[in-house]
């Protein structure tokens, strides 16, 4: 058997073990795991000398903005930062214009994005108030999952009150795909913006107090209640707070299928942060102290937090009120808009944590790509390097150093917190079913994104 591509002498990773040797793809899929002497021939050999062979990782929450808001990010130059980051498979959320609210727009949605996207992508269905008939559509249409904004964020999507959640949680769970949430208490955010605005704290180190912790924590309760009322799968987007990571931990516990992921930006960002970065670390929630970031670093370690996801959400510098260092332009912090690019600078942030001993290797593949893949339910074909699975692989290098340059990101839009920050550990070649996206922190491939629906339900 020859195959149509073999990477080779890397060591290869998986959550289990680490081992030298390689992976050979042909058709798409995985055809061998093994040492390089036992690896058959190929029409393509790719030489890794030594770096890491990760399975392809995964972004399970980013915002490309289409259709409707591409002067933001499209995705064309979304899926080209996802794989200069060393990401093979985003998870788009549905807060574009108009929203992905029912089936048709999911099929908009696919070809939109098959049309242009260098990886490959699952679609998520938003969930209001009046869109209750349009829930089981949406997964026959082939949503991996929906989303209900809680809190408020960009575009102010409406959430359906609990007298409608009784009738949305058991369509959501008769349709056996997972429900994501944006968990922040809108009153609770009112109250404190308002105060916050009454008082005139409108430099960017106050914007936490807009939404406290007990913001986010009263939200994920409430929602954690109706899901285990409604046996509906649940999954806790951006989780940035201790209590809320606890609550996710007691619902593992007794049986719940509940889920969370954080972002690098909550691992490693403080509040008072924000007196350098501006409104360039302004996200919907906000970064919190380190007691918070502790506590999440634990759950990815132990395993009750589930996965890395950066929310990715790019916007113009006029709208982010800021110049590319993070200089204010704007009268106070509430006239910027939440939200920064992520997608291509998490694995090299993650890395280096990783060198630094925060995280085994191991660890960080089942964070970034095993459980993204299991909560979405796609794996086996997305998340591992199983015989049969998706020919994803994204090749590191964990001694490569570089440091993060804004204008040398992929996004059409590139404001991010994280300009300067020294890294190693660098993402060096993504490769999705087989196909060469990305070397040396260039992209090379063409659209052959796919859109992914659920391959099991549990």
């Amino acid at each position: 058997m020859k195959a149509d591509l073999v990477v080779k002498n890397g060591q290869v990773v998986t959550p289990q073990q680490t081992f030298n040797g390689g992976v050979a793809i042909s058709g798409g899929r995985i055809v061998a795991v093994n040492t390089d002497d036992a690896l058959p021939d190929a029409t393509r050999v790719i030489d890794v000398k030594g770096q890491h062979i990760l399975p392809g990782l995964i972004d399970a929450h980013v915002h490309f903005r289409d259709p409707g808001l591409t002067h933001k990010e499209d995705f064309a130059t979304g899926s080209a930062a996802a794989v200069c980051g060393g990401i093979t498979t985003v998870v788009d959320m549905p807060n574009v214009i108009p929203p992905t609210e029912n089936a048709e727009q999911i099929g908009v949605k696919k070809k939109i994005a098959e049309s242009k996207s260098l990886c490959d992508f699952a679609v998520l269905g938003v969930i209001h108030q009046t869109n209750v008939a349009d829930i089981l559509p949406m997964a026959k249409a082939g949503a991996i999952g929906y989303k209900i904004f809680f809190g408020e964020t960009i575009g102010n999507l409406p959430f359906p009150d609990d007298g409608m959640c009784m009738e949305v949680f058991p369509a959501i769970t008769e349709s056996k795909i997972p429900l994501c949430t944006h968990a922040e208490n809108r009153q609770i955010q009112h109250y404190y913006t308002n105060k916050m605005k009454a008082e005139g704290k409108g430099n960017p180190i106050y914007w936490e107090d807009t939404r406290p912790w007990i913001c986010e924590a009263e939200a994920i309760n409430h929602i954690i209640f109706l899901a285990e009322n409604f046996g509906t799968k649940l999954h806790i987007v951006h989780c940035s707070t201790k209590q809320g990571a606890m609550m996710v931990k007691d619902a593992k516990a007794r049986g719940l299928r509940v889920t969370a992921e954080t972002g690098p930006h909550y691992l490693l960002r403080e509040p008072k942060d924000m007196a350098e970065a501006g409104p360039l670390l302004k996200m919907n929630p906000p970064v919190r102290t380190k007691d918070h970031g502790e506590v999440l670093w634990r759950g990815l370690n132990e395993g009750f937090i589930d996965m890395i996801a950066t929310d990715h959400s790019p916007h113009t510098l006029e709208e982010k009120g800021c110049d590319i260092n993070g200089k204010m332009l704007k009268p106070a912090i509430w006239d910027c808009i939440s939200g920064f690019c992520g997608v291509e600078t998490s694995v090299p942030l993650m890395l280096t944590q990783v060198n630094a001993g925060r995280m085994t290797i191991n660890q960080y593949v089942k964070v970034a790509s095993e459980n993204p893949a299991r909560v979405w339910q796609m794996y086996p074909k997305k998340g591992s390097l199983n015989i049969g699975a998706d020919g994803d692989l994204t090749i590191v290098d964990m001694n490569k150093e570089a440091v993060i340059d804004p204008r040398k990101l992929h996004s059409k839009n590139v404001p991010t917190p994280w300009g300067g920050w020294k890294v190693k550990g660098v993402p060096t070649c993504s490769i999705v079913r087989g196909n060469v996206q990305m070397q040396d922190g260039e992209p090379v491939g063409k659209a052959v994104g796919r859109m992914q629906t659920p391959v099991v339900y549990w």
